[in-house]
């Protein structure tokens, strides 16, 4: 009978184990599918937004800190640019930072180059100076010099008055673009656009689709954008749209780049996140369906060799030995009908939360049980010792003055100083801080530990290891 049961209750127990077993598989693979699904499109939108960052966000902000500086104001707000000072000016950049820049003069209508040339800024035959001039924003991106195409971000230039003195500019070479590009399909796989408000690709990792002179291709002579309805079309809202390019699917990931004016749209080859979620979510299956045999082997020898209950012993921390609250109320009261006067000494452990933080909350509990068993043994027989807060400590010093009680918080500030260290961890010292106060008549509990804490955190605004004292007026 008695092999019956224990056969009864085995299979109960190993009937449990495959129940959460199971649960755990299923829990498991929904969580490894969302969390391949988020890391693969993480992993498509972090390098495109590093190299958004890295090519475009970056010499923006070069070319507008630049554009303020005081060297490059003074410089056109002249009745005429000197060329000389201009061309060093520009030249020096270009050697510091490795991009083309230009001024363009209001009151010149000229453009000075970093290469040392000058081009004429005449109405109708350069259009972009007179298109942006009048543009509301301060910072505009277009597509120019056409025969080495060049990205420029142009920023417009003020005196102190206010007044428009031109532009100051840096271009970035689209041969370089088309490079980097290159090198980030290769490596992720994905295609993207940049396209201004009108629709225009300004840029792209398909060379086809870069702007030849001032040939724009447009968003709407791609067929497999012509394919969705005119809503969208109309909106440019193609985030996480799937469309069929050249009979693949691809997934669209939409980045704002507000500084330009610009969208990024980032073509996500299915196919390929497929494959690669499958193959990560067949390796977590069959991971866990391993783990899961031989922790079912393992209960099921442990229910054949032993059939004893196991109780773990609990740790019994000194701390929860302490009184705490609202035990300290009634021990307060209690104290202080019975004596005359009361000091209240609250300690903190300085640190605590960086070192839970770096070692645990177990390493954080270990040194408040060293402090407080410290503290214990130091004490006086009437003192009482109480948990205040998480990492802190409260003392009740009947029958004693504050100056007593500054010099006993002052020798318990340096014995905690120097206690030996917790063996796992030499390199924590441990310290507190000390904030007394005082009372010689009927207080609340909470107006006397008022004070003692506004002492504690002097303490800790002069350094911590410290010992303060404030008294009730």
């Amino acid at each position: 009978m008695n092999t019956f049961r224990t056969l009864h209750r085995s299979i109960l127990m190993l009937f449990a184990v495959v129940v959460v077993a199971i649960v755990t598989l299923v829990h498991f693979s929904i969580s490894k599918i969302v969390a391949e699904q988020s890391r693969a499109q993480q992993q498509s939108l972090s390098p495109a937004i590093s190299l958004i960052v890295e090519q475009l966000l970056k010499p923006l902000h070069i070319s507008d800190a630049l554009g303020h500086s005081t060297e490059l104001v003074d410089l056109l707000n002249q009745d005429s640019v000197d060329s000389d000072a201009a061309f060093s000016t520009l030249q020096r950049l270009e050697e510091e930072f490795g991009l083309s820049f230009f001024i363009a003069s209001e009151t010149d209508r000229k453009q000075y180059n970093s290469d040392g040339t000058i081009i004429n800024l005449i109405e109708g035959e350069v259009s972009w100076y007179f298109k942006y001039r009048d543009y509301p924003a301060d910072a505009v991106a277009d597509i120019g010099k056409w025969e080495d195409t060049h990205l420029y971000i142009d920023i417009k230039i003020h005196n102190k008055e206010g007044e428009f003195l031109g532009f100051f500019g840096v271009g970035k070479s689209l041969r370089s673009f088309i490079e980097i590009f290159d090198s980030y399909k290769q490596e992720y796989g994905y295609d993207f656009l940049f396209v201004d408000k009108e629709g225009d690709i300004m840029l792209s990792s398909d060379q086809a689709l870069v702007a030849t002179y001032s040939d724009f291709t447009n968003l709407s002579e791609l067929p497999w954008y012509a394919s969705l309805p005119l809503s969208i079309q109309n909106e440019q809202a193609l985030n996480n749209k799937l469309v069929t390019i050249n009979e693949k699917d691809f997934l669209i990931a939409e980045v704002k780049l507000n500084q330009f004016g610009w969208t990024v749209f980032l073509l996500s080859p299915l196919e390929d996140r497929q494959a690669e979620i499958s193959q990560a979510f067949i390796f977590s299956v069959v991971t866990l369906l391993v783990v899961v045999f031989s922790l079912f082997l393992l209960i099921y020898n442990l229910l054949y060799y032993f059939r004893k209950d196991m109780q773990p012993d609990l740790i019994v921390r000194q701390t929860n030995r302490l009184p705490e609250k609202d035990s300290l109320q009634l021990i307060y009261k209690s104290l202080l009908a019975e004596h005359s006067s009361l000091s209240v000494v609250v300690v903190n452990v300085d640190e605590m939360t960086t070192i839970v933080d770096a070692h645990g909350r177990n390493t954080g509990d270990d040194i408040l049980d060293k402090v407080a068993i410290y503290l214990s043994e130091k004490l006086r027989d009437q003192d009482v010792l109480g948990r205040w807060s998480s990492d802190e400590f409260i003392i009740f010093l009947p029958q004693t003055g504050p100056h007593v009680a500054l010099e006993l918080a002052q020798n318990l500030r340096h014995g905690v100083a120097t206690l030996p260290p917790l063996a796992e961890y030499p390199d924590i010292q441990i310290t507190a801080s000390f904030g007394i106060s005082y009372t010689a008549s009927v207080r609340p509990l909470q107006e006397v530990t008022a004070h003692a804490e506004d002492a504690l955190y002097q303490a800790k605004r002069d350094g911590s290891n410290l010992v303060r004292m404030q008294l009730i007026d």
